[in-house]
């Protein structure tokens, strides 16, 4: 682990009041939603409806961090900003957000917590709030606030700070067709995830197994946007 990723980590243990209100996918950026005419093609406007309450506040946690995720890697933006902290030396908060998104979907939960850290250490909001879904999945209620509250205080602090470009936004991170499912299975409360031969890039990424926290946490790697592009 470099010394820009250890300094970008927050502590995560601070005490706070109890939640005083849900995340919503609505907390991410006005970029990462989609358009209007993928709203027609792709059924957006059906898949992002609010759903019912669900049981429990995990479950509906659960359900809001899926389609969270599945917001950020349809984001115009994903594949460049990916590129972006795979290939630059210096620190791109919204490619750690991205990578933390697709190792959720994968399955490696502890290593997305790990890049959603970093991009939120780095100032994304994004992050933050998707951190706050993270621990209200687990239970973890003083975290989930704390960390809700480091996403209204990133927000708030948004315009003062110098925005990071993404100069070519021209490539799509994942096709459609894959997006769609994604939306489609956390829409019918399945577990989101990807094709397998998408995940297994993921699954093959080199890991830096010194953290005492998180083990084995999958680090980037300068070819990974143009491998997860063959593995479709």
């Amino acid at each position: 682990m470099n010394t820009d990723q250890q300094r970008l980590l927050p502590g995560t243990r601070r005490a706070a009041g109890p939640a005083a209100r849900r995340d919503r996918a609505a907390d991410l950026p006005a970029h990462s939603r989609p358009s209007q005419t993928q709203a027609q093609d792709s059924g957006w406007t059906r898949l992002l409806a609010a759903p019912n309450p669900l049981p429990s506040d995990q479950e509906q946690a659960a359900h809001e961090l899926d389609l969270a995720a599945a917001l950020v890697l349809a984001m115009p933006t994903a594949a460049a900003s990916l590129a972006l902290l795979t290939n630059s030396q210096s620190v791109h908060p919204e490619g750690a957000l991205v990578l933390g998104a697709l190792l959720y979907v994968s399955g490696h939960r502890d290593g997305s917590q790990f890049w959603l850290q970093f991009a939120a250490g780095g100032g994304n909001h994004t992050a933050a709030s998707l951190l706050s879904l993270l621990h209200r999945i687990l239970g973890e209620v003083l975290d989930a606030e704390t960390w809700r509250r480091q996403a209204d205080t990133l927000a708030d602090a948004r315009e003062q700070r110098p925005v990071q470009e993404v100069l070519d936004p021209s490539d799509e991170l994942l096709p459609r067709a894959v997006r769609a499912d994604i939306l489609a299975r956390c829409h019918e409360g399945l577990d989101v995830r990807l094709p397998p031969r998408v995940a297994a890039v993921l699954h093959q990424l080199p890991v830096d197994s010194d953290d005492p926290e998180y083990g084995e946490v999958p680090q980037v790697s300068a070819g990974l946007v143009r491998a997860l592009a063959a593995a479709v």
